[in-house]
């Protein structure tokens, strides 16, 4: 008896080591994991913003990606302690671009996010009636893949010394679809926009620009408009100049982390990211919107919660 237990406690020690070095080595592939939504009042400063207090707010949601371990890769889906729950497993190329690197993909995202800041600003701000220049500087090459053709041959502009230079290059097929013509480059459109009234976003290091929406609607919250009406409201959606509400990623970590934050009401665009968020929502009301203007018409419909003192 003392020896199979000692055997069962040397086997037992081995699959532990086994474990823990699975978890410290780090696979191929990444998890997408729910965060927790946030409420954006204390991180959206607007000058002339007015203090509301009827319990509500705006909130908006982003996804941890983390490199997966080859524990979490082997197991993934199975109730195991170490995978995390509401995780969902994808390949690199989900995540990053062919030959995009973690330091330029890091890079670009919070180039996005500083982008979805100023367009959410001036979306609300336009339909609030203020006048908003916007002036598009044309596009930049914000990164070069290191693999592909334009690795040596361009930076990250194609105008040097302030004398823009022609450079010639010869395409590649795309690894994830040989038909379609790359020359590996990350491209970035630049626009200049003059907001009549100061705004400043801070959130850190989250990247992205999937956060558009939800910046207008806080916005117009914070010049006094009562958007949420006592709700608690979450969205998620890339903005563009003309108020469009574009698809983004990660719709079933952004719902369960909306889910897990008390929110009542998830906007979200329409098509498959609608699809997807019902999937997780439970007993959250989601709601698939085209537009700022159509999330601003259902909003006010929502009936007015009595304010929280």
């Amino acid at each position: 008896m003392t020896r199979i237990f000692k055997l069962l406690v040397v086997a037992g020690c081995a699959l532990l080591l086994a474990a823990a070095f699975l978890y410290a080595v780090p696979s191929d592939e990444y998890l997408l994991v729910p965060d927790r939504a946030r409420p954006l009042a204390d991180q959206v400063f607007v000058k002339g913003e007015r203090s509301d207090k009827d319990g509500g707010g705006i909130y908006y949601v982003a996804v941890e990606v983390d490199k997966a371990s080859l524990f979490e890769k082997l197991f993934h889906g199975l109730p195991l302690p170490g995978i995390r729950e509401g995780s969902t497993l994808v390949p690199a190329s989900a995540v990053r671009a062919p030959g995009e690197s973690e330091k330029q993909h890091r890079q670009q995202e919070l180039r996005a996010m500083a982008e979805s800041q100023k367009v959410g600003a001036a979306v609300a701000l336009r339909e609030l009636g203020y006048r908003v220049p916007v002036k598009v500087l044309g596009t930049v090459i914000a990164g070069v893949s290191p693999n592909g053709p334009s690795a040596g041959k361009l930076e990250v502009s194609i105008r040097r010394d302030r004398v823009p230079k022609t450079v010639e290059l010869k395409t590649v097929p795309n690894p994830e679809s040989p038909k379609r013509p790359l020359i590996g480059v990350f491209l970035q459109a630049l626009t200049k926009i003059s907001l009549p009234v100061p705004v400043r976003i801070d959130l850190g290091q989250v990247g992205g620009p999937s956060a558009g929406l939800a910046f207008a609607l806080d916005v117009a919250e914070e010049l006094g408009h009562d958007i949420d009406r006592g709700h608690k409201v979450a969205a998620s959606g890339e903005l563009s100049l003309d108020g469009a509400v574009g698809p983004v990623g990660g719709l079933k970590q952004k719902t369960i982390g909306a889910r897990r934050a008390g929110v009542d009401v998830f906007l979200v665009p329409v098509g498959e990211n609608a699809e997807e968020a019902r999937r997780y929502a439970g007993n959250m009301k989601v709601v698939p919107v085209k537009s700022f203007r159509q999330a601003l018409r259902f909003l006010a419909t929502l009936p007015e919660r009595a304010s929280k003192s």
